[in-house]
């Protein structure tokens, strides 16, 4: 489906493009994905939708029995205050029951109580039927299969399994990730700058596209890390970690539990909250800008051409000179350039004009320059003063 036709500026061909370099190339470009231009605020295009649905459905011979074990996916996971985890799922194969035992992913559980998205109680789904189920032992991740089984101690088996296999790999390092002092020395040395992140969201779905996100975000510069992921109120342990870690804490839809918040001002964990997917990016961003060193540009100030020397008791050689251009001060950063090429850089260690010291001398006016530990002057020599501005890091 190609939404949101009815804006002025929709351009299906561009859709169609950027599938193509996906290698999904639509019916009318010669290909075999079907494609149906559609609005869903205005509600165009959603009968045709649903007939090429219903089409490819019967020419792919898509078909699934309700007599077999119940086998579907985790479309959405959330936990709720006094109903615990809830999770969204499509039921692809077979029939789902209240009762059946089960197991996804990581987790596992039996299932308690099953509803429709009308909020109708049922006991039973059979397939394409999307339902929201309690009976979880833990927050599901989103697109997990879920597989009904005979009883609860083999689901949980299954699962325990999983996680224990899944600790493994982290442990045996495969990918290999630094440790937190390795990590810290490579920042402090400019080898690699990364800013740590423990995420907390309402929804597993939320969860997982800002995970997608903040990835994005990573640039040779500067890398995001999530070390942790959860679904629910900022935690204690959720603090602890991140203080650990020297990460902060980013929140999307969801807020620090009483003892979390005391915490976080007790070990000065930064906390961010928001609602808006955009905002949070922005303020990471700008948390992630904040790691790079600043850079300068140098803005000219003056030019200054030496006319002829002469030597002065207590100061030495001095530079008389006219102001061409611009103007110089006192304590300017210069270089001398003779013949285009540059045989001096420092500062100004004096300027006068006639017996009298100067703050600046402007175009126009004749001064006397003498440079901090130089005194090689020669007449025709051009000295250029400039300023060095920070120029905010940008990622």
């Amino acid at each position: 489906a190609i939404n949101k036709i009815d804006k002025e500026n929709a351009n299906q061909d561009r859709v169609k493009k950027e599938l193509a370099d996906h290698n999904l190339l639509v019916e009318d470009w010669g290909g075999e994905t079907v494609s149906v231009p559609i609005s869903a605020l205005k509600k165009q295009g959603i009968g045709e939708l649903l007939e090429m649905v219903l089409l490819n459905a019967e020419l792919l011979e898509l078909k699934a029995s309700q007599e077999v074990p119940a086998q579907g996916v985790v479309l959405e996971a959330r936990k709720e205050v006094g109903r615990g985890i809830i999770a969204t799922v499509l039921v692809q194969n077979g029939t789902l029951r209240v009762g059946d035992s089960f197991v996804s992913g990581k987790t596992w559980g039996r299932l308690r109580a099953m509803t429709t998205d009308l909020g109708e109680r049922i006991q039973e789904a059979g397939p394409a039927t999307p339902v929201e189920v309690t009976g979880f032992n833990d927050v599901p991740q989103a697109g997990d299969p879920l597989q009904v089984l005979e009883d609860e101690a083999k689901a949980r088996s299954i699962a325990e399994f999983r996680s224990h296999e899944d600790r493994q790999r982290v442990l045996s390092g495969a990918p290999a990730k630094l440790s937190l002092d390795q990590l810290f020395s490579r920042i402090e040395t400019g080898e690699v700058k990364e800013l740590p992140v423990v995420l907390k969201a309402d929804v597993q779905g939320s969860v997982e596209v800002l995970k997608e996100t903040l990835h994005k975000l990573s640039t040779d510069k500067v890398k995001v890390r999530v070390i942790s992921t959860g679904v629910g109120g900022i935690s204690t342990n959720d603090v602890l970690l991140a203080s650990a870690s020297e990460a902060i804490v980013l929140g999307f839809n969801v807020r620090p539990e009483r003892n979390a918040a005391d915490l976080a001002e007790k070990e000065e964990v930064d906390i961010r909250l928001h609602t808006v997917i955009y905002e949070l990016v922005d303020e990471l961003r700008s948390a992630m800008a904040g790691l790079l060193e600043p850079t300068f540009r140098e803005v000219a100030q003056g030019r200054v051409e030496i006319r002829e020397t002469f030597k002065v008791p207590k100061f030495g050689t001095i530079a008389g000179c006219h102001v061409v251009e611009g103007l110089v001060r006192r304590n300017s950063s210069v270089r001398l350039v003779r013949d285009n090429v540059v045989v001096y850089e420092g500062k100004i260690a004096s300027l006068r004009r006639f017996k009298d010291d100067a703050a600046e001398v402007r175009a126009g006016f004749d001064c006397g320059i003498g440079l901090e530990r130089y005194n090689d002057f020669k007449p025709g020599d051009i000295i250029e003063a400039y300023t060095r501005e920070e120029v905010a890091a940008t990622l």
